[in-house]
């Protein structure tokens, strides 16, 4: 006898119904269910950040996270906020700034940029270091990181529009 339970949700603006058994993480309904890669499952323990989505408009670990909790919630992946375009204007400051390198940690790195910058028009260095606290990157470094956000934010605020991402003239 099967103890999953129905439970039912929005994923990227999609409603959708699905049997989860009691302990499925998130990051495993959004991974396996849906095919939604970009919620990695990194250190499994809420530590390294890669596995951040939006859950009513927060970020959360959704390797911390049942999927029976998220029941009448809305989520946003990566996925879904690279779609909608929210995060256009991070994406192409992350790739100008050279804020990335193997991509494991950019998912959860521009959903916590995301959640910060829609609490905060203006963050401080020191805030922006703040919100990456849970994220963890063993590649790039964090300076290029926080360099690409604060861009973001500053252009946000004053009112400049996501540039489209493109290659750089040569």
């Amino acid at each position: 006898m099967s103890s999953a339970l129905p439970v039912t949700l929005t994923v990227n603006g999609e409603t959708l119904t699905r049997l989860v058994e009691p302990r499925e993480t998130l990051a495993d309904f959004l991974r396996r269910d849906l095919g939604l890669t970009g919620t990695h499952a990194g250190c499994e323990m809420g530590v390294c950040g890669a596995c951040l989505v939006m859950l009513d408009g927060a970020p959360v670990h959704a390797c911390l996270t049942f999927a029976v909790q998220a029941d009448g919630a809305e989520i946003a992946t990566v996925e879904g906020l690279t779609e909608n375009g929210v995060l256009a204007d991070l994406q192409h400051a992350f790739h100008q700034r050279n804020a990335l390198q193997c991509g494991f940690c950019t998912p959860g790195m521009l959903v916590s940029a995301q959640g910060l910058l829609a609490r905060t028009a203006l963050p401080s260095r020191a805030e922006i270091r703040d919100a990456l606290s849970g994220n963890y990157c063993r590649c790039t470094g964090y300076e290029a990181i926080v360099d690409a956000i604060e861009t973001v934010a500053r252009r946000r605020a004053a009112g400049e529009t996501a540039a489209p991402f493109m290659e750089e003239p040569a």
